[in-house]
């Protein structure tokens, strides 16, 4: 039996369609990207049971920006970064995100977060980052070392800066 080699015609080409290829093959099968809900774990009110009450955690306000200079729709709004240290075993207690918009930057270690949109736990490890928005949730770290957290939200009118987890 003979084989016949056919050398393609522009092998850059080739080269890109294999790897677009391998690249859709791979998201194809993955359940979630870092730090989601995997698919078929989206539900509405999933947390049943949540703590009221940090445990292990230290909140540190880094910075404070007033933002009613911007204009009336900003009147009382804060932009606030803070640093949270949650040890092993710590809690950040159940928010919500209905008014308060964030980012979190996971700078250490990991962290499982317990959202009212997933039945499962969410794992966010160090170097992840992920929007906080019309959801309520809690963070317990489950590991063995600290996690430290960056967060980067906007306070409305009503919330003290200090108090708002």
């Amino acid at each position: 039996m003979f084989l016949k080699v056919i050398a393609p015609r522009n092998p850059i080409k080739l080269v890109l369609a294999f790897g677009l290829l391998a690249s859709a093959a791979a998201f194809a099968v993955a359940p979630a990207h870092a730090g989601e809900c995997p698919v078929d774990q989206v539900a509405t009110n999933a947390v049943q049971s949540m703590p009221s009450a940090p445990e292990g955690v230290t909140d540190e306000v880094i910075s404070t920006i007033d933002l009613s200079t911007k204009g009336d729709a900003w009147k009382g709004n804060r932009f606030r970064l803070r640093k949270l240290v949650v040890q092993p075993g710590g809690v950040v207690p159940w928010h919500d995100h209905s008014t308060r918009p964030a980012n979190i930057l996971v700078a250490e270690g990991a962290i499982s977060e317990y959202s009212n949109t997933c039945k499962v736990a969410i794992e966010h490890k160090a170097g992840e980052a992920t929007a906080e928005f019309q959801l309520a949730h809690w963070w317990k770290n489950n590991g063995s070392v600290p996690a430290v957290l960056y967060s980067a939200d906007i306070l409305p009118p009503d919330m003290d800066a200090h108090d708002a987890m």
